[in-house]
């Protein structure tokens, strides 16, 4: 392997054209599988990144690593871009589908360097691909979504193998049931928006809860605000974008009055203005009032003496869930506070969660929303619980939409490999080599489960070739027990569309750098200063000919 600097020198790319041109390539794309390798599986090791302001980040997942990275090498590049979108389409394998990509070049790395012309490589790909596709769909296992507790036990086990290999694996039958009870009260469509994650330090993992409806945190309030009931039984929601308190008056305003009379007018239609606001809310009957902007201490004070709860300065897109989960819309103006504009709720309440108050709104009719608050330790150990969260959330999703699953820990991609090793022999010329190559590469995934677990990859690998041999299509690695078992049964379950996802997007990204022959960079771009021409006419056209 080439040392590593490959990627970090800017002017040290090598410009070259031909077959080493693509090797160097080749080598770029393994420095990136490198920083993610070991993060792969229920044994994987935490990275712990840190950018240039400082902010440190520890994650498991692929696509966060890769992210954080900034990587320079245009080649190297596409591996991030492939591990992001498996996480924006899937939301889990991403780790997997960079591993796959990299040891996909790694295997024809040797026919490069012999001389086998990259297109002829790239259609064996493509048909090895295709075939792998064809073999995941016929061998994957369809569940029946009219039991619902058979569905349901299904994707908890799924939400639980995508959690198998985050931080937060000791607690996953406790977070799995939470997970699959967030993206049931989901309508049909399942908008990931309307599932809220709210973070509160201290306290432990299990203190986790998970909210029917909406919840967030108590803002900012004036006196008066402790005056206010904290608790109401089917409550008429107010949302709205208007202020409520006396403006500052505006510095480039001026008034002359020659006698207090005219002043004091002029603050008494202040006050009535507020007033008439206040009064039209209170009479519209509504007993919770949200608003995106400030509500002032007169407000409160107010609102308070007529028992109603405020909240201003609540976050958008907090209002837009509350929108969607107790109906109403948010208003710009109070002169229309009819019914069909407030929401409504079957309890409002605020509650305390460790050091904060949360507002909780139960009971929404049209909730096809809810809220997961997070607690824990550490704010870099809460923001990796939320990407694993996250990492499950779409995975349940993904199950719900296409629902057949697929044995995970390398079983898969072992019969795959299996499948495509078979197939090899049956055709003649390069293509025999080049689809064999393909089926080798597969084996990087239950190879590097081993490899992190640590356990006698060789060994492990061997004995899953002849498991497979024989048959036994569903057996994988067994890291409990530095072992191989049928992991269908051990109920290491994922969607069948994350692994066809990973394929595809795996040998598409291995074919495209394979199919680059030459780079050309403009000189300019390395050098730091601003392109030559810029600075006499900072950029606005020709500069004029005096």
């Amino acid at each position: 392997m080439m040392p590593a600097p490959v990627i970090v020198l800017k002017e040290g790319t090598d410009t070259s054209q031909g077959v080493p041109q693509l090797v160097s390539n080749i080598n770029a794309c393994q420095v990136i599988a490198e920083a993610v390798r070991t993060t792969l599986g229920p044994r994987g090791m935490d990275k712990l990144v840190v950018d240039n302001r400082g902010k440190a980040t520890i994650s498991n997942d692929g696509a966060t690593i890769l992210k954080l990275l900034d990587v320079v090498h245009p080649a190297a590049k596409t591996l991030v871009d492939i591990a992001r979108s498996q996480d924006a389409e899937v939301g889990d394998g991403t780790t997997s589908v960079t591993l796959l990509a990299a040891e996909f070049l790694k295997q024809l790395k040797q026919y490069v360097e012999e001389g086998v012309h990259p297109q002829t490589i790239i259609r064996a790909f493509r048909t090895a691909t295709q075939l792998a596709v064809k073999k995941i769909k016929e061998i994957a296992v369809t569940i029946k979504k009219d039991d619902k507790h058979e569905q349901r036990q299904l994707l908890e086990k799924c939400a639980a193998t995508a959690m198998n290999s985050k931080l937060i694996a000791g607690n996953k039958d406790f977070f799995s049931k939470m997970v699959v009870d967030a993206v049931m009260s989901l309508d049909d469509l399942l908008p990931l928006k309307m599932i809220g994650m709210k973070k509160v330090q201290g306290g432990a993992l299990e203190d986790s809860q998970l909210v029917a409806g909406v919840a967030f945190k108590k803002t900012f309030s004036y006196a008066g605000f402790e005056m206010q009931p904290k608790r109401y039984e089917n409550p008429k929601i107010a949302l709205l974008n208007v202020e409520l308190e006396l403006k500052a008056e505006k510095d480039n305003a001026e008034v002359r009055v020659n006698n207090v009379e005219d002043y004091q007018a002029i603050v008494d239609a202040e006050w009535n203005i507020l007033y008439d606001k206040l009064e039209k809310i209170c009479n519209s009957g509504a007993k919770v009032v949200l608003s995106k902007l400030p509500i002032g201490d007169v407000a409160t004070q107010y609102f308070a003496d007529r028992d109603l709860f405020c909240a201003g300065r609540v976050q958008e897109e907090d209002l837009k869930r509350t929108m969607m989960a107790c109906g109403g819309s948010i208003q710009t103006s109070v002169g229309a506070m009819t019914d069909d504009v407030l929401g409504q709720c079957q309890l409002f309440e605020e509650v305390q969660v460790g050091g904060e108050r949360y507002n909780v709104f139960n009971g929404c009719p049209k909730a096809k929303t809810c809220t997961i608050i997070l607690r824990g330790g550490a704010e870099q150990f809460m923001e990796e619980t939320e990407r694993s969260l996250h990492d499950a959330i779409m995975i349940v999703r993904r199950a719900i939409k296409n629902d057949s699953v697929v044995a995970g820990g390398g079983a898969i991609e072992m019969e795959l490999s299996k499948y495509l090793r078979d197939y090899s022999r049956t055709i003649p010329g390069k293509q025999q080599l080049l689809i064999g190559a393909y089926a080798k590469a597969l084996e990087i995934i239950p190879r590097q489960l081993c490899d992190n677990a640590g356990f006698d990859a060789t060994n492990i690998l061997n004995k899953l070739r002849a498991k497979h041999a024989q048959g036994g299509m569903w057996y994988g690695v067994d890291v409990n027990n530095e072992d191989i078992a049928d992991n269908f049964q051990a109920c290491v379950w994922e969607p069948a569309i994350v692994r066809i996802n990973a394929l595809t997007a795996a040998s598409e990204a291995a074919c495209l750098i394979l199919s680059v022959d030459e780079t050309i960079k403009n000189p300019r771009s390395s050098a730091d200063g601003p392109p030559g021409g810029m600075a006499r006419g900072r950029g606005r056209g020709r500069p004029h000919a005096h």
